[in-house]
């Protein structure tokens, strides 16, 4: 049982670690404004990210073009890995490292944002992802971990949480994740909006 407790705590630590830096609220709200604006004005959100990361940015896609917690209308979201042919023909015929990058050349557009996940923000294929974004003068947004890697140098906004431990880290992408998809929907879709 210790174990357990002690996992359990160390979750909590990092999401109070994360709460305590008046920054990452403000940050969240930044984030939630230039999305909620990029919906507003036709454009979409992409994602993508490795294993469980991957998750994660389908997971963060599906609450924006399905539903959060309002039946409204679907909003323009998408991870970039979730077609099997694309993903094995393009890293099979010019390498994994330019799996995102080149959907992105293919399909981002100006206004549209990249929301880029990686725990050590040292993954190339996502480097290569986020430098395509803003090559079409997209917004990127990274989620890292507590040193943000390489990732640091090329995004607008970076989500970095206060720890070095890859569950730890996911399981705060996806509260961040959350808070995103419900802001954004209650900016565009609240209640008294409908």
């Amino acid at each position: 049982m210790n174990a357990i407790s002690s996992i359990i705590q160390e979750s909590i630590d990092v999401k109070q670690s994360f709460l305590a830096d008046a920054s990452n609220i403000v940050l969240i709200e930044n984030i939630c404004n230039s999305i909620t604006n990029a919906f507003k004005n036709g454009r979409k959100v992409l994602l993508c990210g490795n294993g469980g990361s991957a998750a994660d940015a389908q997971h963060i896609a599906a609450e924006f073009s399905g539903r959060f917690k309002i039946n409204r209308p679907a909003l323009p979201a998408e991870a970039l890995h979730v077609n099997t042919s694309y993903l094995t023909a393009v890293g099979n015929d010019y390498g994994f490292d330019v799996i995102y990058s080149r959907m992105i050349e293919g399909i981002g557009c100006e206004g549209d944002v990249l929301i880029a996940l990686s725990t050590s923000g040292n993954s190339n294929n996502i480097l290569n992802a986020i430098k395509a974004a803003k090559s079409k003068s997209m917004v990127t947004i990274g989620m890292t971990g507590i040193s943000g890697g390489d990732m640091n140098d090329h995004c607008d906004f970076m989500v970095k949480i206060p720890s070095s431990n890859t569950p730890r880290i996911q399981e705060s992408h996806i509260l961040v994740g959350h808070i995103i998809c419900q802001l954004v929907e209650n900016n565009i879709y609240g209640i008294d909006k409908l």
